[in-house]
C-alpha cells in the first residue's frame, strides 16, 4: 500500500485513521471494529463489505 495514499484514505464510517494490515492486505479502524479489504490493489471503503474485527486482533494477539 502507498504510504501517501494511505495518508489520505480515513474509515468511512467514523472518518477515523485506518491502519494497514500487510499480511491480511486490509486497512483497519479500530474505532469501528472493522476491516475494509483490498483488492487488486484498490482499497474497497465500503461498510457494508467491510468485516468485523475480532477481539485477538484488536488486542493485537493475532
Amino acid at each position: 500500500m502507498d504510504k501517501q495514499l494511505l495518508s489520505l484514505l480515513v474509515c468511512p464510517v467514523c472518518k477515523g485513521p485506518l491502519i494497514f494490515d500487510k499480511a491480511k492486505q486490509e486497512l483497519w479502524c479500530h474505532a469501528d471494529k472493522l476491516a475494509f479489504a483490498i483488492k487488486e490493489g484498490i482499497p474497497v471503503m465500503l461498510a457494508d463489505e467491510a468485516r468485523t474485527l475480532s477481539a485477538d486482533e484488536l488486542a493485537g494477539n493475532v
